[in-house]
């Protein structure tokens, strides 16, 4: 009965509909049937811009070349590939063919794609020839072959294994809106139908397959353009695979609904995205605190004029002090700070409202109605505890595996993100730890992302993880600093940190025992620091 009451109250105040993004697709469409729909680079390659009806058009191709394969309403097609407007078309393609649509990450191998492709009974999978020096289209086939779902192999580029189809020649070459429209009636997504499924990309763990509908969708995303008055003039981009959660929602289905234009490449370096805001106007770019980096640093070295973008969003990992400050220094804007999930997308966000360095400090108020629920732990000093959150742009479970989910979830629908948080001061949220990951001092969790925030305030520290490294069962954790030292600086010293958390007024037993210098930290796609990578290297 909950779950009904929640379903009503969502509808009622709009952050649920009736309408599906193919009938946001169609609207903008008779609007404005010129308007460029989106910009898709491949750097060193070819740019491809698709119009608004180009793109319903591509988008029925799509949906017929389904079809011909026998692919039915609730079928998985699985989609492997670099950013391209393909990632689009297909996405779009799915929902008017009524199947489901799983985006894989490029560099997942057979490991990854066997469990994943397995888990959502995928009928077809799209994917790459080969990508970073991985025949992934001979793999693909290999897996059609012992996988019993997997009827199809699709395949971008060359060459082509025997028993693939290519790409391009079936999908978008052959006018299939005109030989298999009928096929098509009654086929369409509902906007409470099973649509995305998204594998985590989480630092530990097995992946679990999160399914989302088109409004838990649309609740994210009218939640993200309330905060940030987005509407069909703005141009978008995200600096994030299109088969992330990040790309494929907010880069690709947010300036879709709302009409604007979205653009994107297959780079994240930072002198080619810096072209592609200068070149294109961006008006509101994302990205993690990594590539957001590398972006400064080549507006530092080369400036491009950068004066139609009017905000700057940064999540996934925890932004370093020095990067919010370098962001108002070198690109004359406030960064806005992001938190969310692959399981409810994003949920905070700091406020063009709010202070202006708010971001070092906060992970932002809720969107969307949101609700957040923080159950404190006895003794911690920082008011940290487990963070919960309840709404509308929570997903609807995890692939074949309900078990996993409803042990995340209390009798009242609050789900257990995992992370640890505080209160912010300012009806939002901090977070300060990840629960799986923490360091444990006088029985007390250490908050290792405030803790590492403050280490990245010394000029030799570029970047820096706090981990904790066991001695023995039952004892405290040797809390270990591992730094990547600033490029141009001498060597940082363990005494040299404990005295910038001493200026900080970090609580000594927080301080580190133990340093680490590293070249780089291991890393997800999103940018988390892999820790427990990193405990097995140093433990």
């Amino acid at each position: 009965m909950a779950g009904l009451t929640n379903a009503l109250q969502y509808r009622r105040a709009g952050w649920w509909r009736d309408g599906t993004f193919l009938d946001d697709l169609r609207r903008h469409t008779r609007a404005h049937p010129g308007k460029t729909a989106l910009v898709a680079r491949r750097v060193g390659g070819e740019t491809r811009a698709l119009t608004y009806a180009e793109l319903t058009r591509l988008a029925d191709r799509c949906a017929g070349a389904l079809a011909e394969l026998g692919v039915r309403p609730g079928d998985t097609v699985a989609v492997q590939l670099t950013n391209g407007w393909e990632i689009t078309v297909l996405a779009l393609g799915c929902l008017r063919a009524g199947a489901r649509i799983c985006p894989l990450l490029p560099i997942y191998r057979r490991r990854e794609l066997e469990v994943m492709l397995d888990l959502t009974d995928a009928r077809v999978l799209i994917t790459e020839a080969v990508h970073g020096g991985e025949e992934l289209g001979e793999l693909g086939v290999r897996l059609a072959g012992e996988l019993p779902s997997l009827e199809h192999v699709a395949v971008s580029g060359g060459p082509k294994p025997a028993g693939a189809l290519d790409l391009h020649a079936h999908f978008f070459d052959t006018p299939w809106e005109k030989t298999r429209a009928d096929d098509l009636d009654g086929r369409e997504r509902e906007p409470d139908e099973p649509f995305l499924v998204l594998f985590t990309s989480g630092t530990t763990g097995e992946p679990k397959g999160v399914l989302h509908s088109q409004n838990t969708l649309y609740a994210a995303i009218r939640g993200e353009a309330e905060v940030f008055a987005l509407d069909g003039s703005d141009v978008i981009t995200m600096v994030a695979w299109n088969t992330h959660y990040t790309g494929f929602v907010r880069g690709m289905l947010m300036p879709l609904s709302l009409g604007a234009t979205s653009v994107f490449q297959d780079s994240q370096d930072g002198p080619p995205t810096l072209e592609m805001l200068a070149s294109y106007g961006v008006t509101y770019a994302y990205a993690p605190p990594h590539y957001l980096r590398s972006l400064v640093d080549a507006q530092r070295a080369a400036p491009r004029d950068l004066g139609m973008l009017r905000a700057v969003i940064s999540g996934s990992a925890p932004i370093p002090p020095k990067l919010v400050e370098e962001v108002k220094e070198v690109l004359g804007l406030r960064l806005h700070s992001l938190w969310g999930m692959s399981e409810n997308g994003a949920v905070t966000v700091s406020r063009p409202d709010d202070p202006e360095d708010w971001a070092v400090h906060s992970d932002g108020s809720p969107m969307a109605d949101m609700e957040l629920r923080i159950d404190p732990i006895e003794g911690q000093r920082d008011g940290s505890g487990v963070l919960w959150v309840r709404g509308p742009t929570q997903c609807l479970g995890y692939v074949r595996r309900p078990e996993l989910y409803q042990a995340l979830l209390d009798d009242e629908g609050w789900f257990n993100t995992d992370d640890l948080a505080r209160d912010d001061g300012r009806g939002g949220i901090r977070i300060t730890g990840r629960a799986k990951d923490t360091v444990m001092r006088n029985g007390l969790f250490v908050p290792d992302t405030e803790l590492e925030a403050a280490l990245c305030r010394h000029p030799g520290v570029g970047e820096a993880s706090v981990i904790g490294i066991p001695v023995r069962q039952g004892a405290d954790q040797v809390i270990c600093a591992v730094v990547v030292p600033a490029a141009g600086e001498p060597p940082v010293t363990l005494e040299e940190l404990r005295a910038t958390l001493k200026e900080a007024e970090m609580t000594p037993i927080y301080w580190p025992e133990r340093l680490e210098l590293v070249d780089e930290l291991p890393k997800t796609v999103t940018g988390k620091v892999q820790k427990t990578t990193l405990r097995e290297r140093l433990a």
